[in-house]
């Protein structure tokens, strides 16, 4: 016997997975289910977002979310290692472009989870909001947007035509996702300092806590004493580029460090 089909939406709470749904329900896709995992790691303008879209879709959004936090993955959670020189180490530590394991442990295995519970008495047709402009990562699944031939601009623009503006995130990043991912760019690490000093705060701890640094040549009171120096270096109208500018900075940095 033939499963039933279900519909299900993947929202990450971004531009792109929120006008997929937006421009879906106006043109009337079948949904059954939507679904946004929570890292505990979101702006609580995301929060916000997602309150304010469930009420304005008149649906329910179903919010997933790991048992374990990150910082326990980060600074407590050991698994059996294989390297010699990681046998002492505590802690899974920062991600790397290699090893994205927050993105393995608090999101793809919950979602996963959930779509493999569904499948056991349905066939899943899952929707993901993967810009036409963006490279298609999973193929095995549905890409609406990319069938329409929306840019991630076009799914900002749509957005917020309807009145969604995230309290303002985007109009200070590029992308809304977790706050301390160290594979942002410096720029995105400069804004996080300047726009919320709480979260740069918190960052600075836990980077204290672990083993591996949130950069490869940067811990983040590292960044602070650079982001510091080229706030210094500005305001005297100096570059933050150049040879002077990074012999100068080698100094500042054995300074702080001593």
């Amino acid at each position: 016997m033939e499963k039933p089909i279900v519909h299900v939406v993947s929202l990450s709470g971004g531009k792109d997975s929120t006008a997929m749904l937006l421009r879906m329900i106006e043109e009337g896709w079948p949904i059954d289910h939507i679904i946004f995992c929570d890292t505990g790691l979101e702006f609580d303008g995301m929060y916000h977002h997602i309150d304010k879209l469930e009420a304005y879709i008149g649906r329910p959004i179903t919010r997933l979310k790991s048992q374990l936090s990150f910082e326990y993955y980060l600074l407590e959670y050991t698994p059996q290692r294989k390297k010699q020189e990681l046998m002492d180490k505590v802690g899974l530590s920062w991600a790397g472009p290699r090893k994205r394991w927050c993105t393995a442990v608090l999101k793809t295995r919950i979602i996963d989870r959930y779509i493999a519970d569904l499948s056991k008495g349905h066939q899943v047709i899952q929707y993901i909001g993967i810009a036409a402009d963006e490279p298609l990562r999973v193929r095995e699944k549905r890409y609406p947007l990319v069938e329409w031939g929306m840019t991630e601009a076009d799914c900002l623009a749509y957005c917020k035509e309807r009145g969604f503006d995230w309290d303002g995130l985007y109009d200070i990043f590029h992308r809304v996702s977790c706050w301390c991912c160290p594979l942002q760019s410096l720029e995105e690490l400069r804004k996080l300092r300047k726009h919320f000093p709480e979260k740069w705060e918190q960052l600075r701890a836990w980077d204290r806590q672990t083993w591996r640094t949130f950069l490869k040549n940067y811990s983040v009171d590292q960044l602070e004493t650079r982001f510091a120096f080229e706030d210094e270096r500005l305001a005297q109208g100096l570059p933050i580029k150049g040879r002077a500018f990074f012999d100068a900075l080698k100094e500042r940095l054995k300074e702080s460090e001593s």
